[in-house]
């Protein structure tokens, strides 16, 4: 039975009041659908905006052949309208033939019946219409399902993921961040049908498994749907129920990594790096008196990650970050300045300030009992950070007073031995031994030139 909410007002960009008007106007129903109108009930901005139409493709076409068209996806009756420099989606009414690859319709046929066109889509809270004349259609009880805070599937949960099996893993990405639960159907098909995931390419997988993490309600997701996740990513079960033994550690290092995952920031980059810092401590496992060791972890696991990380086709930037995240996550940082800056001159600043959320994440899924000390420390870390830039020091070779030029003026001959002695030279200034100043630096150049 449709249910009209005409007492939910959704406020519609002009463009889309336009391609709405312009339809009707030419005898055909239109709609702004999907994820655009469960945005606006939840009192969210939508980030974009697609509009349903009993209209033709040819028609939609022709009725806005004067704007800019692409002809996004009109093999299934899609074409994306250029408006004042943003993309709106305007779909014609579909029933999806057979989904022979687990992703996409071999075919479709085009309908007059918004219902039928509605009936086809993933999750009730996707799967309502708006249009201002009317308000709200909602066949499925989406709006029901938002104010009970669920993602259920539209219809047969098992016949939507084998349509489509990337809908397994955007079930858990609504619930992730919408911060809803997975109505118990359609849990038990997400479950059920998880091996078909392996027919999704991995870019597709890599950007929910982002937007997965990045949610209000990871944690949950990834203790109760833990079998997806090592679907896609088989390596993190070996650390599923592994004990560590360990007076620093009260939990396995699943529960660890999910806990750290959570105590990051909200940063797909940081995140990921929590996900994967101690997939390799099962490898690493050693036992003395009782007492678990993971030595050499770190490095292994920074591996191990890589190659994951690339598999799921994820950029060098990514895999760069994430991978000497890893790297030195369990390294030392001492709370002086010399030593901070020493740590700037090799990550960077961006990256040092990452690796210490990351080593306070880590810390913080830790013995509280150990914890709190290692914490401040992190605190103390990065207020010496904050100094360093703030008072211009020192820590890169685009800082010294001194260059390259200066000491061949000076009479230091062209080669090797130039950038040798500013390295030098730059050592002694983050070491405060000698100050950051041209004078003294060409003076303390003749010194290291004669050793």
């Amino acid at each position: 039975m449709t249910k009209l909410f005409k007492e939910m007002l959704i406020k519609i960009p002009d463009e889309v009041q336009y391609i709405i008007n312009t339809l009707e106007n030419n005898g055909y129903e239109a709609y702004a659908v999907g994820g655009c109108v469960r945005d606006s009930l939840l009192g969210n901005e939508p980030k974009d905006w697609d509009v349903c139409t009993s209209a033709p493709p040819a028609q939609t076409m022709k009725y806005f052949e004067s704007q800019n068209i692409i002809e996004t996806g009109l093999k299934h009756g899609t074409i994306t309208l250029r408006l004042n420099h943003k993309s709106f989606e305007i779909t014609t009414y579909r029933i999806d033939g057979v989904y022979a690859d687990n992703r996409r319709p071999e075919n479709v046929e085009f309908t007059g019946d918004l219902r039928e066109d509605l009936s086809r889509r993933d999750f009730t809270i996707n799967a309502m219409a708006y249009n201002p004349a009317t308000g709200i259609v909602d066949f499925f009880d989406g709006a029901a399902d938002l104010k009970r805070k669920i993602v259920r599937c539209v219809g047969d949960a098992d016949k939507r993921f084998q349509e489509d099996a990337l809908r397994i893993m955007r079930a858990l990405r609504f619930a992730s961040v919408l911060n809803f639960s997975i109505e118990n159907n359609t849990a038990t098909a997400v479950c059920g049908n998880k091996t078909l995931l392996h027919n999704i390419s991995a870019e597709r997988i890599a950007n929910e498994l982002n937007l997965l993490l990045t949610g209000y309600n990871t944690g949950n997701i990834l203790l109760n749907f833990s079998s997806i996740i090592y679907e896609i990513i088989p390596e993190l079960k070996e650390i599923a129920g592994f004990q560590q033994n360990n007076p620093y550690h009260h939990l396995d290092v699943w529960n660890h990594t999910i806990t750290s995952v959570l105590n990051a920031p909200t940063d797909a980059a940081l995140r990921l790096t929590m996900l994967f810092h101690d997939i390799a401590k099962p490898k690493c496992y050693t036992e003395t008196d009782g007492t678990g060791h993971f030595y050499g972890h770190p490095q292994i696991s920074s591996d191990m990650a890589g190659k994951i990380l690339l598999r799921l086709k994820y950029d060098n930037k990514t895999i760069k970050t994430v991978t000497q995240l890893i790297l030195y996550h369990d390294t030392d940082i001492k709370p002086e300045k010399k030593h901070v800056k020493r740590w700037l001159n090799r990550i960077g600043e961006e990256r040092l300030r990452q690796l210490i959320e990351v080593k306070k994440a880590d810390a913080m899924a830790q013995s509280e009992k150990f914890n709190s000390k290692k914490i401040a420390v992190l605190d103390d870390i990065s207020l010496i950070i904050n100094k360093v830039i703030e008072e211009r020091e020192c820590f890169s070779l685009k800082e010294l007073a001194a260059n390259g030029n200066d000491l061949i003026a000076a009479g230091i001959p062209k080669g090797a031995a130039v950038g040798e002695i500013l390295n030098q030279l730059l050592n002694k200034v983050m070491d405060e031994s000698v100050e950051n100043d041209r004078i003294k630096l060409l003076a303390m150049a003749q010194e290291l030139r004669k050793c």
